[in-house]
């Protein structure tokens, strides 16, 4: 078995070096009892969050917090390059970086100034999405009618 070599630099970045072996990497983490975070031989990122077992851990490839009102105006974002407004309570969400495929789902929420809540969904069957984009609406639960949210938030998982 090789050896992990950690490495620190004056800018505050620690670098891990794992073996040159193949198969399982393990980081396991001083406070915990058995591995917490590994990859296995496969890549896949797994995580024991306490449940005794590790399993597949699917982390968020993209999200944005934004206000659709007006001229939209992006908060904040991970993977996310601009936001396109097409009409009233219609976005395009353009990512950074390509989705590997288009097998990837969405949670969405949004809440105009009155806190009135709404349903933020791909539309799939008008728009499909792509690797680099998707399209969203943005509606109030009850009444049916498109809307400018002033907070919008969405997170892309795959």
């Amino acid at each position: 078995m090789g050896s992990v070599v950690i490495a620190g630099s004056t800018s505050g970045t620690v670098t891990i070096t794992p073996p040159a072996e193949a198969g399982t990497r393990t980081l396991t983490l001083p406070a915990a009892t058995g591995t917490a975070i590994l990859e296995n031989a496969s890549g896949v990122l797994q995580m024991n969050s306490g449940y005794g077992s590790n399993a597949a851990a699917y982390g968020c490839r993209a999200w944005v917090n934004f206000n659709g009102s007006g001229t939209v105006a992006i908060r904040d974002s991970g993977n996310v390059s601009s936001i396109t407004d097409h009409a009233v309570g219609q976005f395009t969400v353009n990512f950074t970086t390509a989705m590997p495929d288009v097998n990837y789902t969405s949670v969405g929420m949004g809440g105009a100034a009155f806190n009135a809540m709404m349903v933020i969904s791909q539309p799939q069957t008008t728009y499909v999405p792509t690797t680099t984009s998707c399209r969203y609406v943005v509606m109030y639960a009850n009444a049916g009618y498109y809307y400018d949210p002033v907070f919008a938030g969405i997170s892309i998982f795959r």
